[in-house]
């Protein structure tokens, strides 16, 4: 079973990517935050049912406790999204996909762990294609320009954001190992091993579901604009299959760590994939070699996370 959770993963977080690209309308000023504000509802629906269903004893200061670890992750995919509003999904999946590698380097630094040789050479190889597609996303904001073409007038500032979406989400990550490394110094109350993961991801769903509250007031109320509800269908469809991603990620890890780890971690080869031919975006050979450079980092960062 575990092989099919992890495939269930890789699928379900491969197609969200696509849904967050179709419902990133640059024209629509608060995409981001409808956006976020869908995803919230369906995880909040999510941790309800965990909540009614399983048997966690979940306490509920735990949303508090675990809070740190929450907002990362929330603020990380909001500016996702807001980034994917003018930046190619193909380019922008792999860049979010790589905080295990800056995960990786804040543990060198402040927790003064070594690192392995693979580690290293995924590390090398995510920053080596980072940078390059940096520097091929400037080269292609000046040849737009001259065509007056608004996307890529902010191209290169757009490309930063998923930039700045890896380090928050690799200090959420890091935060995490903090909670969920060892059930005798979590702070996380009334949990057991077997219950530790499913209220950690119930606080942050808990979480998710308060920040879409707020943003449905923001927006509703404050700044009154319109929800109508036939148009959030991508959000929705992307809400529903990163929930689903989610889900299954923990049942996957359980079953078979040492094989499982590579195989989500590349989940974002499903994201060129399906940008490649539903959303035909078209990359120059270069940067489909820095994007290979980069998924070969993120796969062998996943082989050394057991």
């Amino acid at each position: 079973m575990w092989f099919i959770f992890a495939l269930l993963t890789l699928l379900g977080w491969g197609i969200a990517d696509l849904f967050y690209k179709k419902s990133a309308d640059e024209s629509e000023k608060y995409s981001h935050l409808k956006t976020s504000m869908i995803v919230g509802f369906v995880m909040g629906i999510h941790a309800a049912i965990m909540l009614l269903f399983t048997n966690m004893n979940y306490d509920f200061i735990n949303i508090l406790i675990y809070l740190p670890v929450s907002l990362m992750y929330i603020l990380s995919m909001t500016i996702g999204y807001f980034g994917l509003r003018y930046l190619e999904l193909s380019i922008s999946s792999p860049i979010q996909n790589s905080s295990g590698a800056i995960a990786c380097l804040l543990c060198l630094v402040f927790l003064n762990q070594t690192l392995d040789t693979i580690s290293a050479v995924a590390v090398i190889c995510i920053c080596v294609g980072i940078f390059m597609l940096g520097i091929l996303e400037k080269s292609k904001q000046k040849e737009y320009e001259k065509i007056n073409k608004k996307k890529y007038k902010i191209g290169f500032i757009a490309f930063l954001i998923p930039i700045i979406y890896c380090v928050i989400d690799a200090l959420g990550t890091f935060f995490d190992a903090f909670y969920l490394d060892d059930i005798s110094t979590t702070p996380l109350r009334n949990v057991t091993e077997s219950t530790l993961e499913n209220v950690a991801n119930t606080s942050y769903e808990l979480t998710f579901l308060i920040c879409s509250i707020l943003i449905f007031i923001y927006i509703k109320f404050i700044k009154k604009q319109k929800i109508i509800i036939k148009e959030q269908k991508n959000r929705l469809g992307a809400a529903i299959f990163e929930t689903i991603g989610q889900f299954t990620y923990v049942y996957a890890l359980s079953g078979n760590a040492i094989v499982v780890a590579p195989i989500i971690s590349a989940y974002s080869i499903i994201s060129i994939i399906l940008s490649r031919i539903f959303l035909k975006e078209k990359l120059s050979i270069k940067q489909y070699i820095m994007i290979a450079l980069v998924m070969l980092g993120i796969v062998l960062l996943g082989f050394c996370d057991i």
